[in-house]
């Protein structure tokens, strides 16, 4: 009997578990509209249609449907949803001990979207987030791109792609993450080795099967690793590299030219020094800027004005928060730091929205208010570069998933007792609001 009390309570304790479709019309009047593509809109109007932007301008040019529900949001900021093209919620677990090399790992198969951070996530303003297994292998298995839908089970936020098939990454890293006892390595000449022998396996399993030419009898054994790796070679899963130093960056680079993978490079602490050749490369790089002591010896370099110079260099720049290492709710933070070492205001918004929608290869859907774009968008008290200013709503698909006046996305937003909790304990006398 006590297990389904406490089923029972862990779905009192997540009231906004139910997935529905708010397909009507609205028009938000009022706002200052940052676009990100384009110039800001004074007095601007957005109108959603059926999960879509319909059209997006200045109040005197922008005939509001008469259909329409009209959403008075003068006063207010209103931008595109938030993309962290780097975070860890969800409760994941990829690779294990028994190996550097995982390609086979899928992140999708150990979330849980009923985990807290969820909630935080959409406090901050985040609508889209390519969620990474854990740095400390060479590669630790396939990212997972995800919108933060309002969900039962965890395949309600895949973003899909033309065949319905979840899209995501590859999730690889080099540096000090992976050294350790064998099957490990304990250097880097030693790692780039084993990623390098590891490319060059996939190499000879796609040629198998091209060869192979459909024929059963020649097809080698199926290997999940080797697809996940025969995907990479094919350009159709990026590779989300983690790397510091710049040495470990150049190391990256000419991997990805040897054999042809596109590839973002992931924190770069010391991308400032080799800047030029990053630029080069024509890869692109989404950094984090940690404003605390600490860390790890190789992050001793990383420096506020990474984002200017990368910028300046012509790289195109995203922002993450590696998720808890930069709270999801303080992700305009970032670009703020990186807007006070010399980033343009301009860049460093686009590296919170629209550049992350890049390096996901979903620029086409979300990134900036267009018309005919996912209605991903978040509502502003103020400047989004203001330590004063908060998130008030943040919509997904014309469908409002945070509202700062409700008292329990208002926990999320601000912490205190229960704001972490996945759900309430439950106690066979104890007072629920109501529910014993």
């Amino acid at each position: 009997m006590r297990i389904y009390c406490i089923l029972a309570v862990a779905c009192l304790a997540c009231p906004r578990v139910t997935v529905s479709a708010e397909t009507e019309k609205i028009a938000f009047v009022g706002a200052r509209i940052i676009p990100i593509a384009g110039d800001v809109i004074e007095q601007g109007v957005l109108i959603v249609d059926d999960g879509k932007i319909e059209a997006v301008g200045r109040r005197d040019a922008v005939t509001i449907p008469a259909d329409a529900k009209t959403v008075d949001v003068a006063g207010k900021v209103l931008m595109p949803g938030l993309i962290c093209t780097h975070n860890h919620v969800g409760g994941i677990g990829g690779a294990d001990g028994s190996g550097p090399i995982q390609p086979g790992i899928r992140i999708l198969d150990s979330l849980n979207v009923h985990d807290a951070g969820f909630r935080r996530v959409v406090a901050g303003g985040l609508t889209t987030l390519n969620i990474m297994p854990g740095s400390g292998h060479l590669l630790s298995g396939q990212t997972i791109y995800v919108k933060m839908r309002k969900a039962r089970t965890i395949d309600d936020i895949f973003i899909r792609d033309a065949d319905g098939k979840p899209t995501g990454g590859m999730k690889m890293a080099n540096g000090t993450n992976s050294h350790r006892d064998k099957p490990f390595p304990g250097t880097r000449g030693k790692s780039a080795a084993l990623v390098r022998e590891q490319f060059i396996k996939a190499q000879e399993y796609r040629d198998k099967i091209q060869r192979a030419a459909g024929d059963p009898e020649k097809l080698p054994p199926r290997d999940l690793g080797l697809e996940g790796l025969v995907e990479v070679l094919e350009g159709k899963r990026v590779v989300h590299h983690h790397t510091h130093r710049h040495d470990d960056i150049m190391t990256v680079i000419r991997l990805a030219k040897e054999f042809g993978f596109r590839v973002v490079l992931h924190h770069v602490s010391e991308g400032w020094k080799v800047a030029k050749e990053i630029a080069e490369a024509g890869i692109p790089c989404s950094i984090i800027l940690v404003d605390s002591p600490g860390g790890k010896l190789e992050a001793v370099n990383l420096i506020f004005s990474t984002g200017a110079v990368l910028e300046k260099a012509g790289v195109n720049v995203a922002f993450h928060t590696d998720d808890w290492i930069t709270d999801s709710r303080l992700f305009f933070r970032s670009a703020a730091l990186a807007v006070r070492a010399g980033m343009s205001r301009e860049g460093a918004l686009r590296g919170l929205t629209l550049s992350g929608a890049e390096m996901l290869d979903l620029q086409d859907r979300i990134g900036s208010l267009e018309p005919g774009k996912d209605a991903d968008f978040i509502i502003l008290s103020g400047d989004p570069l203001s330590v004063y200013t908060k998130v008030l709503e943040t919509w997904v698909e014309g469908v409002k998933v945070f509202d700062r006046t409700d008292p329990e996305d208002h926990l999320h937003a601000v912490g205190g007792y229960g704001a972490g909790n996945d759900q309430e304990p439950y106690f066979c006398c104890f007072d629920h609001g109501g529910n014993q």
